[in-house]
């Protein structure tokens, strides 16, 4: 059987050999994408940071700004252990 496109054939065979031009786009086009990835990781470690201090900036004015802590009353069944056995038990 003869194939009756040859001029395809041999434009697909054109097609799948490399050239000194695909060897620099692919080069370039790796270049970009580390550089992307790069910046990209760059940004995340900054975003990190500032959540970070801001989750911490909160807690701290929670801290701050949250009632001073008042004496807990004594519960009667305490304060009638205490009366039972005295002072110094």
């Amino acid at each position: 059987m003869t194939d009756p496109h040859p001029e395809l054939d041999t434009l697909f065979a054109q097609a799948r050999t490399l050239t000194p031009a695909d060897h620099t786009a692919a080069a370039r086009f790796l270049e970009a994408h580390r550089a992307a990835q790069t910046q990209a990781r760059a940004r995340h470690t900054r975003a990190g940071w500032l959540s970070a201090a801001l989750g911490a900036a909160v807690v701290a004015g929670a801290l701050m700004l949250r009632p001073a802590a008042t004496a807990l009353p004594a519960s009667a069944a305490y304060d009638v252990y205490q009366s039972a056995w005295g002072e110094g038990w």
